[in-house]
């Protein structure tokens, strides 16, 4: 029988901290059956736009569509790749450039699995959960963030 998870808390106000990923890594030391981990962190670009540079994107959400979105994400991943953990953190609210906006972190007994997951999940997010960014540019205004 499979195990029956609870949705988890997915989003954070504002940029995610390295301090918050070395800890989260951190208190994975005890689980022995542990064998890999993969993290994927998105990171805000400079890119250019227009007649500007983005400075930061500001997150927006269906909070309650995305967080189911989310949990079913979860769900799937844990039917079809072999793991221990997996977590997802995504931001909401301003996210400067340079900061974390996304930090999906796998745990799996083998490497493989945690590498698949991991690419497995980061599509899946982009592809369906209802999360809206707007690239903040200069103090001038902001475009729609398209989701590559």
């Amino acid at each position: 029988m499979d195990k029956i998870r609870k949705p988890k808390k997915v989003f954070v106000q504002g940029p995610i901290s390295p301090v918050f990923v070395g800890e989260s890594v951190a208190s994975h030391q005890s689980k022995t059956n542990i064998g890999a981990h993969a993290i994927f962190l998105g990171q805000i670009r400079a890119d250019q736009k227009g007649d500007g540079i983005v400075t930061g994107i500001e997150y927006s959400a269906y909070e309650e569509m995305a967080e189911l979105a989310f949990h079913e994400i979860r769900e799937t991943a844990f039917a079809k790749f072999e793991l221990t953990c997996l977590h997802i953190y995504h931001s909401l609210g301003v996210v400067p450039v340079g900061e974390i906006s996304l930090f999906v972190f796998v745990s799996s007994p083998h490497r493989r699995a945690a590498f698949e997951a991991s690419e497995y999940i980061v599509e899946e997010i982009k592809a369906n959960v209802p999360i809206f960014g707007k690239e903040l540019i200069g103090n001038e205004g902001f475009v729609w963030k398209e989701n590559l």
